[in-house]
């Protein structure tokens, strides 16, 4: 239900997660840190994944020294077991989970006939597999409340390619399709799929590419407007998407990338 007209920024209310609960992967740095700011500034408790104990640690206490709500649940998205544990832990502990922020993913750039069979699986099981087991936990629990949020980061590779980043780019095609199965599967009980397919955004998953001046020329170059996204610009996207504002938001992938994938 959208909020009233009455009032000064009375509409700004349909943008607020109070009350909610919300993981996100992969948050102790670079977008999945930034959208968990966000999203702890809007109203929710913030759980940050991580494999990095002490680095979610060190995230989650800065949200709670600035009086937001957070904590921790460090594991494996690859790891069926240790999800189902962690879905289990949250509806021990908070009862519910209303966002589910699919963030964490890796790159390995390199030429195709330069990947080995396994350096293949552990990069579909870290941008892909991980994705498909915490959906399938997070629903379980979503749907006792026929209410939630499925945000998955995908990349402007699901949609353009460029050489040596074949197997990335099909993981982040196959997660933009996934998204709108799941948008397909859940809508129908009150749970929203979408997903955030950002450009090139300065972070330290960038960092060999805004180091090497070739590389950033042609970022800049190739966006209208003229420059690599800064982390933050990414936390209006999924506060929108998680909230009521984006109610009738389902099967979306919603691009930040300063206009590079509609520019010739």
């Amino acid at each position: 239900m959208t909020a009233s007209f009455n009032g000064t920024h009375a509409f700004l209310q349909n943008f607020a997660l109070d009350g909610q609960v919300a993981l996100i992967t992969g948050a102790a740095r670079g977008l999945g840190w930034e959208i968990a700011r966000a999203m702890a500034s809007s109203g929710a408790h913030v759980i940050l994944n991580g494999r990095d104990r002490a680095a979610l640690q060190q995230a989650a206490d800065t949200l709670r020294n600035a009086g937001l709500a957070a904590s921790i649940a460090p594991f494996e998205v690859g790891d069926g077991k240790a999800t189902q544990r962690a879905i289990d832990a949250i509806e021990t502990v908070h009862g519910r989970l209303d966002i589910l922020v699919n963030n964490v993913g890796a790159r390995h750039r390199q030429r195709l006939h330069q990947f080995t069979d396994d350096a293949i699986r552990a990069l579909i099981d870290s941008n892909l597999t991980g994705a498909i087991l915490l959906a399938r936990e997070a629903t379980r629990l979503m749907l006792k409340r026929r209410h939630g949020r499925l945000i998955a980061i995908t990349s402007i590779a699901g949609h353009v390619a460029r050489p040596g980043d074949a197997i990335y780019t099909a993981t982040k095609a196959g997660l933009t399709g996934l998204v709108r199965a799941l948008a397909a599967e859940f809508g129908p009980h009150g749970i929203t799929s979408n997903a955030i397919a950002p450009g090139g955004f300065a972070t330290e998953a960038n960092a060999s590419m805004l180091s090497d001046p070739a590389a950033r020329r042609h970022f800049e170059q190739r966006t209208p407007l003229g420059r690599w996204g800064n982390p933050g610009e990414i936390a209006g996207a999924a506060v929108f998407l998680a909230s009521s504002a984006a109610s009738y938001v389902n099967g979306h992938i919603l691009v930040v990338d300063g206009g590079m994938t509609i520019s010739m």
